[in-house]
């Protein structure tokens, strides 16, 4: 998991994961009286705990700030091994502040993370509400660039798979990314529903979509992993089980290898 060497040191490769943040509201009515609380929540600590442990260096932008801080150019984007996308509408990336409330164009990030593939950099999109199409099609991701870059064809309407019995991933060939990760999976509550590419690699589905898929495009590398990484999609099971960090390491090993 070392790919550079800076003044004799050897660094760990950096990771962006964008997502995984949201604030909620809730108002508390109690006879004639009411009121408001707020809570801001985030679910990135599994998955950079499993990455860090293997060796990554990561960075996370939460919703709020990806707005804003998410790179604009691809030399800015190239300063990370891999991009991960996680639980985060494309609207985020496609209405800077200045263009949605001053008309001032910017660039496409959208089309800043497709070239970023092209050129050799690794993608990795992991399931959600506002990741692949979502919850009432706002994830809106079909319609931009980063589509062109997926090894799955992500639907046009809303795409989530609910399952409250809990359904179980399914290993269906051997792949270098999840060597040594075993093929009992443990349960999910639901998942992105895809369309696999022809040149998609699908390695594992669930109810017979994609679960886990792979792609190369350009110089670069892509895979897809249909559900969550944390609650509530994935259950407390999913997150401690023993493979857990094994199967993250496995992924971004192989997009950046």
């Amino acid at each position: 998991k070392i790919n550079k060497y800076k003044e004799g040191k050897i660094m760990s490769k950096k990771v962006l994961l964008a997502g995984e943040s949201w604030m909620s509201n809730t108002t508390h009515t109690k006879g004639f009286d009411s009121f408001f609380t707020g809570v801001y929540e985030t679910g990135e600590t599994r998955l950079v705990e499993a990455l860090e442990a293997n060796g990554y260096d990561v960075t996370f932008l939460p919703n709020h700030l990806a707005g804003e801080k998410f790179p604009f150019s691809l030399e800015e984007l190239k300063e990370y091994d891999c991009i991960i996308l996680s639980d985060i509408g494309a609207n985020t990336l496609l209405l800077p502040a200045v263009t949605f409330s001053k008309s001032v164009k910017m660039p496409n990030r959208t089309k800043v993370i497709r070239d970023y593939v092209l050129d050799g950099g690794s993608l990795l999109m992991i399931g959600g509400y506002l990741t692949f199409s979502g919850v009432d099609a706002k994830g809106k991701w079909h319609d931009t660039a980063v589509q062109d870059v997926l090894p799955v064809e992500i639907l046009t309407v809303d795409d989530r798979m609910e399952h409250c019995e809990g359904v179980k991933p399914v290993t269906i060939k051997e792949h270098k990314a999840l060597q040594g990760v075993g093929s009992d999976w443990p349960e999910v509550l639901g998942y992105n529903k895809t369309v696999a590419k022809p040149e998609a690699d699908v390695v594992a589905t669930i109810e017979g979509d994609p679960f886990i898929a792979f792609g190369e495009y350009g110089k670069g590398r892509s895979a897809v992993f249909t559900t969550d990484c944390a609650p509530h999609w994935a259950p407390p099971e999913f997150c401690e089980w023993e493979d857990y960090n094994n199967v993250w390491a496995g992924i971004v090993d192989w997009l950046t290898e």
